[in-house]
């Protein structure tokens, strides 16, 4: 299966950041996350410290199967400010199999800034909504298509990362991990309300 990679900078919002590198992982999906700092050690925006896997090269991003922005101030702007991973997500939106997952900030000022969401539908955290340049708003937890799969802020973060895992393993395996984490409401009748 091909690696995705989750990327940090200083100010990233922690639960979204590690919220999606658990999920993935308990669904078997490879996943490496990133600083784009000059240390594997990143600072949240809390005050977390967190140790990268590696530092950003790229040649670790031959073929990745996800790029996945976490949000927080100024992480989501430490992003967009980090060029080469501007490049590097333009290139995934031209592959054709290449996915981004972003949240909180991030689809609007790392993704909308740079017209990737250009005539589709996407979300964000309230008030970033204007730097969505070209898309739809939607005032949703999560919203999905062929491409992206983008979450409002950090209460979504378990739905956008099972909803990451629902686009590239299937709903059965998404709706498997939310039941071993005990994501409600445990039902087989209704897994459509959990992966957004």
């Amino acid at each position: 299966m091909k690696e995705s990679f989750l990327f940090l900078a200083d100010g990233f919002e922690e639960v979204e950041a590690l919220t999606p590198v658990d999920v993935l992982r308990r669904a078997g999906m490879p996943v490496r996350t990133v600083s784009i700092t000059s240390s594997q050690l990143v600072t949240g925006a809390h005050g977390v410290t967190v140790k990268a896997d590696a530092i950003y090269d790229p040649a670790l991003f031959s073929d990745p199967a996800w790029l996945i922005l976490p949000g927080g101030m100024p992480g989501a702007t430490n992003l967009h400010d980090f060029s080469p991973l501007i490049g590097l997500l333009r290139r995934q939106l031209e592959s054709k199999d290449g996915r981004i997952a972003a949240i909180c900030a991030s689809p609007a000022v790392v993704l909308g800034a740079e017209g990737l969401l250009r005539g589709r539908e996407a979300t964000c955290y309230p008030g970033f909504e204007l730097m969505l340049e070209g898309a739809r708003y939607v005032d949703a937890p999560v919203v999905a298509d062929d491409k992206f799969v983008l979450g409002n802020g950090p209460a979504s973060a378990l739905k956008w990362a099972l909803s990451i895992v629902s686009k590239q393993l299937g709903e059965e395996k998404s709706f498997n991990i939310a039941s071993q984490m005990l994501y409600y409401p445990i039902s087989e009748e209704h897994p459509d309300n959990l992966f957004g």
